[in-house]
């Protein structure tokens, strides 16, 4: 339960669930926090050594997907994970190590990553999967020198590095948000507002009832570290204009406040919010659908990046002035990673042709529709 529910080892000790217990099963002697830390420090020791003996054990070649992020209190983590196929063709996830780093630096991570693989005894890497800071790109060189050695790698590690395709779409998302900031600020701030008082909350329902307006779903705010919770905002939003026009009315301070920040949303606001929302949907159902875990991903790369390419045409050539620039500054941030053949691992197009539901006619067309003839034709050479 501790475990499952994420809960603290304290909670064993709190008055309530003490009392349940009592309730529950009087015979029932509920164990300490201290207890329970041990259960399940031992617990982990048990599953690691059995993993161990796993990788030690199997043939299996083990992918890889690391992140580092700096937290609040400015400290640096790193979390690795091994995704690999076992014997009865189940797809498996293992978070192999959750850590402090000292540095952000390539080198560093890249020291800690194989400490982490030389305690597990993995040897035998696929691919690694990584954020494209430049850092990361010294980080692969330093893998792939030490794979190389051991003699471990494939074709001498040339497609280690697969880069996070989620992370990308995150980058060309960002560079769309930079023509849209003045707007998604006032909408932002009109949220604020409404959510910082229980009053105002509850005054705002009122004008959704009065204006019947239908949604399951109320206001949200962003987190300033994730565009898809800018996008869920927005999603919420717009639903709601008119109860934001309402509420201007039977508020004083709204109009007055808001003015003194980013400003009040209006009409064209809303208009091109709308627009932006839908343009954003995109990109956010494929965000979901490349960070799932219980499912393979790899054969639907190539698929995927050619419906960001499409979209990305289809707004380039919106009459819409705003819709137009945003899309095209998007388009470079998309050129800058995908548009530049140099720049790819080709086991993704591998992986497209090895699908029964795709083989190599799709991945052609796929090659003819992203790159130039030339590109294409020397690309198609390169996969058969």
């Amino acid at each position: 339960m501790i475990i499952l529910n994420e809960l603290p080892f304290r909670f064993m000790e709190s008055k309530g669930f003490r009392h349940c217990m009592l309730v529950a099963c009087p015979r029932f002697r509920v164990p300490s926090r201290w207890t329970v830390a041990r259960d399940c420090y031992q617990l982990y020791i048990d599953e690691k050594t059995h993993l161990k003996q796993f990788m030690k054990s199997s043939l299996t070649r083990v992918s890889l997907t690391t992140d580092t992020w700096t937290s609040l209190q400015m400290v640096n983590y790193m979390c690795l994970t091994a995704h690999f196929i076992d014997k009865d063709w189940k797809l498996n996830e293992k978070i192999l190590n959750f850590c402090l780093i000292f540095s952000h630096k390539g080198e560093a991570i890249g020291e800690v990553i194989e400490k982490c693989l030389r305690d597990w005894g993995i040897d035998k890497i696929f691919t690694v999967t990584i954020d494209n800071a430049s850092s990361n790109d010294v980080t692969i060189a330093y893998l792939r020198k030490k794979f190389n050695n051991a003699r471990t790698s494939i074709l001498g590690g040339k497609y280690l590095h697969l880069r996070c395709i989620a992370h990308i779409v995150n980058l060309i998302v960002c560079d769309g948000f930079k023509e849209m900031n003045e707007i998604i600020a006032r909408v932002r701030g009109a949220i604020r507002y409404v959510r910082q008082s229980p009053s105002r909350l509850a005054k705002f329902k009122e004008c959704i009832v009065n204006e019947h307006i239908q949604s399951k779903s109320l206001l949200c705010l962003y987190v300033s570290t994730r565009w898809n919770s800018t996008y869920l905002m927005l999603d919420a939003a717009h639903k709601f204009e008119r109860a934001f026009d309402a509420f201007d009315d039977v508020d004083p301070y709204y109009r007055s406040e808001l003015l003194m920040r980013d400003g009040v949303p209006d009409q064209n606001d809303w208009a091109i919010v709308r627009k932006f929302y839908l343009f954003l949907q995109q990109f956010y159902d494929l965000t979901v659908k490349v960070s799932g875990t219980s499912y393979v991903t790899s054969n639907t790369f190539l698929d995927d990046i050619c419906d960001v390419y499409s979209t990305l045409r289809e707004w380039q050539l919106n009459p819409d002035v705003e819709l137009n620039a945003m899309a095209k500054r998007m388009k470079d941030k998309y050129d800058k990673y995908w548009g530049n053949i140099e720049n790819m691992n080709m086991l993704v197009y591998i992986a497209s042709f090895l699908d029964p539901s795709k083989k190599f006619p799709f991945v052609e067309y796929c090659f003819m529709k992203i790159y130039s003839s030339d590109e294409a034709s020397l690309m198609i050479k390169k996969v058969q």
